[in-house]
């Protein structure tokens, strides 16, 4: 698909950054790694990546604001629009040697989120969405959310609590609500490829807590330009800001939304 200006500048800034992480996790044993966490990591590869896109969007658009994982948010001359942006989702994947991380690129326009980029650089799949242009992957596959309609044959993804995170007990309780009627749970580490395969219908719906904005962004956008249904786990909350989400294709969203909202 012949995208947009600012979608053309997503994508290219994405595989540049992505050229520069596939090389160093060629290299992932020999890392400098700093921990700034329980169960959260930050390597030098994580901050190359930021500083390649923020040199790419911010120079292409430098009156838009800011907002990434490192870097924090910086706000733009132009107060409407601004970049959201997870240099490397799945960072402890990646240190592992795990090839599944991505990064993540999103454009805000008027609280609204009106592109997404992720790309999968370790397998090399782009997904990208605009509002009201669809959802895509690499250069002409269009995306669509499952079709699947029975909850015993789908599989759902979602991320688990680790380090000691008070969410722990209630995502225990969604899964031992969830999993019995259900084909499998799948937790992969990297929330944005999670949203992104439930737009190119892998998943039949993803939920999870304690996300922050560039973990969701991106991929949010692009679930709904492929026909699923998305909404923050509280119905009079915002995904964004409350960093909780629950989406899946249409017929299934009903069904497994009240189970994870235990109605």
């Amino acid at each position: 698909m012949a995208g947009s200006a600012n979608l053309n500048i997503m994508m290219k800034a994405a595989r540049k950054a992505g050229r520069s992480l596939v090389k160093d996790f060629r290299e992932v044993e020999n890392l400098q790694v700093s921990m700034k966490g329980a169960g959260d990591f930050v390597s030098r590869a994580d901050i190359a990546a930021e500083a390649i896109l923020k040199e790419d969007l911010m120079g292409a658009r430098p009156t838009y604001g800011w907002l990434a994982e490192e870097g924090g948010e910086e706000l733009g001359k132009d107060p409407t629009r601004r970049w959201i942006v997870d240099p490397l989702d799945g960072t402890t994947n990646f240190l592992h040697g795990l090839p599944h991380w991505a990064i993540s690129i999103a454009l805000e326009h008027k609280g609204e989120i009106v592109a997404g980029v992720i790309f999968d650089a370790a397998k090399d799949e782009m997904f990208y969405a605009e509002k009201g242009e669809g959802a895509w992957l690499n250069d002409s596959q269009r995306l669509r959310v499952s079709g699947r309609n029975k909850m015993i044959e789908s599989v759902f993804a979602t991320g688990l609590p680790f380090g000691g995170r008070a969410d722990l007990p209630e995502t225990l309780k969604d899964l031992a609500r969830l999993l019995p009627a259900t084909a499998g749970v799948r937790r992969w580490g990297a929330a944005s490829l999670d949203l992104a395969y439930v737009a190119a219908g892998r998943y039949e719906g993803f939920w999870e807590r304690n996300l922050k904005a560039w973990d969701l962004a991106a991929g949010v956008i692009l679930v709904k330009e492929a026909g699923g249904f998305v909404q923050p786990l509280n119905p009079k909350g915002n995904i964004i800001e409350d960093g909780e989400v629950i989406c899946a294709n249409e017929p299934i969203f009903d069904q497994f939304s009240k189970v994870i909202r235990n109605k």
